[in-house]
């Protein structure tokens, strides 16, 4: 949709709600996409098999990471560094899977998406998301463009 932007502050908003050339409100949740039923199969299955990946990843991280070792004393450290080195890559482990996990959920949204028909469309803008993008992040919610716009704190 041409002219859809992020409510003027002070309109409130939920970020789901952009507004049009004439300061209307528009719901971008009721966009539907243009995206054809062999497209969304397509890009479902690769949202599926990623998923797949990162539940695999993020379970073999947690584990590694919060692998019990007390008592075993074949396996404690010697030195003092040891223990802060373990700790750091313990840390480290579980905030790579809290990251992953984050991922999790942008596509289980984007799944959702696809049942509800809005798959493939800016949720900042309303715009399309082009396929380009979509092939190389399944699980994005925004065009490049409204995403950079976000990330620099400026509205899209």
């Amino acid at each position: 949709m041409k002219g859809v932007s992020w409510p003027k502050k002070g309109k409130g908003g939920d970020g789901r709600r952009g507004t049009d050339e004439d300061g209307g409100d528009i719901d971008v949740t009721k966009i539907k996409s243009k995206l054809k039923k062999k497209d969304l199969d397509h890009y479902r299955d690769l949202l599926l098999q990623r998923r797949r990946e990162i539940l695999g990843l993020v379970e073999n991280m947690e584990d590694e990471a919060l692998r019990s070792r007390g008592g075993n004393l074949s396996t404690m450290p010697l030195h003092m560094a040891d223990i802060g080195s373990d700790t750091f890559d313990q840390d480290f482990n579980l905030s790579l899977a809290e990251q992953e996990r984050s991922v999790l959920g942008d596509i289980d949204a984007a799944l959702t998406r696809i049942k509800t028909g809005t798959y493939g469309i800016c949720q900042a803008t309303g715009k399309p998301i082009p396929k380009a993008r979509l092939d190389a992040k399944p699980h994005a919610k925004y065009t490049i463009e409204a995403a950079r716009a976000i990330e620099s704190g400026r509205r899209p």
